[in-house]
């Protein structure tokens, strides 16, 4: 088993690092499209951004199952780190994933493998965290929905486009469905199960 000597570091601050990642997360939450910045400082294991690291931190732990994407799995690593950090046990099982993290969205399965919560229990969904390459360039997607104020317009890869049009889903089963948090290096970008991709 790895030692702690041996892994990326954690958050050289945690209470205090987990607390500015949590508000960033909140506030990508509340205004979805906006692009947000984690400020704390984190190690970084091999694939994983900065981003996505600080919000594993803050969000995962030992009751939150991970899926881990193939190019995230094909190493150690990632699972180590994680699991040392948060605590976090990492499933092979979308279907029983509170979270999973992707950063090839050509080894993403279908949407609707994933846990997508129950009317009682419209929480115990899948979260998605997705890296991409940015979300100030490309493709220009237009989003409405709850927080947002008209249109919001996100720029990032077009690969998303698969991405958005499997979310699509989440209009028939609200209050059930999957949200998704786009992270690109330290920015973020929030896209609630309440928010439509206009195009």
């Amino acid at each position: 088993m790895a030692v702690r000597s041996e892994l990326p570091a954690g958050f050289a601050d945690s209470v205090s690092s987990a607390q500015s990642t949590f508000r960033v997360v909140m506030e990508a939450m509340a205004r979805p499209g906006s692009v947000q910045r984690v400020t704390a400082s984190v190690g970084i294991p091999a694939s994983m951004m900065r981003g996505t690291a600080a919000i594993a931190l803050t969000l995962f732990d030992h009751d939150t199952p991970i899926w881990l994407d193939p190019t995230l799995s094909e190493t150690t690593d990632v699972a180590k780190w994680l699991k040392f950090f948060s605590g976090a046990p990492v499933t092979v099982d979308v279907a029983k994933c509170s979270f999973a993290v992707v950063c090839d969205l050509t080894g993403l399965p279908d949407l609707d493998r994933f846990a997508l919560g129950s009317s009682e229990y419209p929480d115990r969904s899948t979260t998605l965290i997705v890296q991409v390459d940015n979300l100030t360039q490309g493709v220009e997607y237009a989003l409405r929905g709850p927080g947002i104020n008209g249109t919001a317009m996100l720029r990032s890869s077009a690969g998303l486009r698969i991405l958005f049009e499997q979310l699509a889903m989440n209009a028939a089963l609200f209050p059930r469905g999957i949200d998704v948090v786009l992270v690109a290096d330290d920015r973020v970008v929030a896209i609630p199960r309440t928010t439509r991709c206009a195009g």
